[in-house]
């Protein structure tokens, strides 16, 4: 999760760092979902912190011809690329604006080397 990243793990690979909205929309159902109020306030104030320090890139007309070739990659290695379809469009914001995606879980962007690089960080307590 974008949140969970720590600043010095990303500088290691990243000079400038920016987020999808999808991304955005993600936490957001974070927010909802969480029943307990408190939750829900921290969550929402994590969101606002994101929001306030990245860039937000949209997904617009071209990033969806990107998810469209990103979901053509995937199905070709026989897999579904529904159950993947905000993680494919997160890539596809990515690749449209040629940047790299950070993420702890690469397995589930493979097949995709061709379209972006996936930098998969490893878990850091």
């Amino acid at each position: 999760m974008v949140i969970d990243f720590s600043a010095a793990q990303v500088a290691e690979v990243a000079d400038e760092v920016a987020v999808s909205a999808v991304t955005i929309a993600e936490l957001q159902y974070g927010v909802a979902a969480a029943g307990d109020p408190l939750t829900q306030m921290a969550r929402r104030r994590r969101v606002q912190a994101i929001v306030a320090r990245f860039d937000v890139l949209s997904f617009d007309v071209t990033t969806a011809e990107y998810y469209g070739a990103l979901a053509g990659l995937v199905r070709q290695q026989g897999r579904n690329p529904r159950p993947r379809r905000m993680d494919l469009q997160i890539a596809a914001t990515a690749a449209r604006h040629g940047l790299a995606l950070l993420t702890r879980n690469g397995n589930d962007f493979a097949g995709l080397e061709s379209a972006l690089a996936v930098v998969d960080l490893p878990y850091q307590r």
